[in-house]
């Protein structure tokens, strides 16, 4: 007897092999996916500084890079400084073993700075925000919340008082919190000068290259703002270890190794701190008149119409031979007794930022777009030519000779002799030389070393 298909069974069996075989797809590409990611990176712990909150952080790989054997991971560091707020993304990849490279950086910059909005609060979150999205375009999603998120303020939230400056960080903090990415209780904070050279000191070191190898030279770090002037360097002489004033060296732990550097921020020798000091002004205190800012530092043509052309200054009895030695006189004064010299930076290699830079490039010690390097030298006789020419070919800045003739000073003072070279750059490997870069790296250095197992 024949027997007859059951049809509805040979309907279901066509209808299961090709579920069964889309299933069995499904189940081993979300393995492949989930044993990719396992292998990137181990979860790890980070402890919470105040709250004692824990967060888990996963690093991942982008395929080609895992392809290569690379790690890639992301930072994002807001400078809140006293003119505009910027936000740094940096992207980084680290070959197994070897110090990590900066691959790729993005840079946004809003006006006016955090400090404008001391009276509105609630304002400076639009430009937070539009920042952060800046952040989320140039970041892969799967990276979100492994990219550590941090702002720092300089020097405009420092000269706030402190219930207004706290406001101000609490609603970023709040801000920061309700965003995709890694968030700490220390997300938050105003810098210390000391911390401003110590970031600088690792930006540049890391894009030279010195912090790869243990061992290799490092170079110092020299920086002139407007408030305050920084300088940093690895010391390897015990007598300038022993001989340091107190707040001089500091602690830095970077790749699994501990420096100790010679480090300070002198607080009111920044350049307009020092114009006005020169003028015979004082910080925080506006001058009643226009006369009681008066300095040998600038020409007659300067001075206002108070004070005669034809005055005589005279410098311990003797009469003065140019502006330049006049100039000098009074930022001497103004520097006595207020900088820590060490013998040993005469010997170490120095890159010099900010308005090192400015003042080199605007008379041509430099190119100013390229950088380059001069002796401290090239300052004085650049200081001593503007300042005798200053009546017949007047510069653009009438504080031309002042600026030169402070910054060959305060070189001097440092103890670095004439023939001293510096480095000056904007940029290194066409990445800018700022402190974010240090700054957000230390950050993720130290995120890494308190890494724990997954539970």
């Amino acid at each position: 007897m024949r027997k007859i298909p059951n049809h509805g069974t040979l309907r279901m069996t066509k209808v299961a092999y090709p579920l069964g075989l889309c299933v069995g797809l499904f189940i081993y590409v979300a393995y492949i996916k989930w044993h990719r990611a396992s292998a990137a990176q181990a979860f790890f712990t980070i402890a919470g500084a105040a709250s004692g909150a824990r967060w888990t952080q996963q690093a991942f790989s982008s395929p080609g890079s895992a392809a290569r054997g690379h790690e890639v991971f992301y930072g994002i560091m807001f400078d809140a400084g006293s003119t505009g707020t910027r936000i740094h993304v940096f992207q980084f990849a680290r070959p197994p073993g070897e110090t990590p490279t900066l691959t790729h950086e993005t840079f946004k910059a809003l006006k006016p700075g955090l400090s404008a909005y001391a009276d509105d609060v609630e304002k400076s979150a639009q430009g937070i925000q539009e920042l952060l999205n800046v952040a989320k375009q140039h970041i892969p999603y799967d990276f979100w919340k492994a990219t550590p998120l941090v702002l720092k303020a300089t020097a405009g939230l420092r000269l706030l008082p402190g219930e207004k400056a706290q406001k101000l960080l609490q609603k970023v903090k709040e801000v920061f919190k309700a965003s995709p990415f890694l968030v700490g209780d220390d997300c938050v904070s105003i810098m210390n000068g000391t911390d401003e050279g110590v970031s600088a000191w690792i930006t540049v070191n890391f894009l030279t290259g010195s912090l790869k190898t243990p061992g290799s030279s490092s170079v110092g770090m020299l920086d002139l703002g407007g408030g305050s002037t920084q300088i940093t360097f690895l010391p390897r002489v015990e007598g300038t270890l022993q001989a340091s004033p107190p707040g001089h060296l500091t602690t830095l732990q970077m790749f699994n190794r501990t420096y100790k550097l010679y480090s300070y921020s002198y607080l009111g020798l920044g350049l307009m701190s020092a114009r006005l000091a020169i003028l015979g002004g004082v910080e925080g205190k506006p001058a009643e008149n226009d006369k009681e800012l008066v300095s040998p530092c600038l020409s007659p043509r300067f001075r206002g119409e108070w004070e005669h052309a034809e005055v005589t200054y005279r410098i311990s009895g003797q009469k003065a031979v140019g502006l330049y030695e006049l100039c000098a006189s009074r930022v001497s004064e103004v520097l006595r007794n207020k900088v820590h010299r060490t013998e040993e930076a005469q010997h170490v290699d120095f890159y010099a930022f900010s308005y090192y830079y400015d003042l080199a490039a605007s008379f041509g010690l430099i190119d100013a777009e390229k950088g380059g390097s001069l002796v401290v030298g090239d300052f004085e006789i650049a200081a001593k030519y503007v300042c005798r020419t200053l009546e017949t070919q007047p510069p653009s800045s009438p504080f031309a000779c002042m600026d030169l003739t402070y910054i060959s000073l305060l070189l001097h003072e440092f103890g670095f002799p004439g023939d001293k070279v510096l480095k000056l750059a904007r940029k290194i490997d066409n990445v800018e030389t700022s402190w974010a870069l240090g700054a957000i790296f230390h950050y993720i250095d130290s995120l890494k070393r308190q890494k724990v197992p997954a539970l």
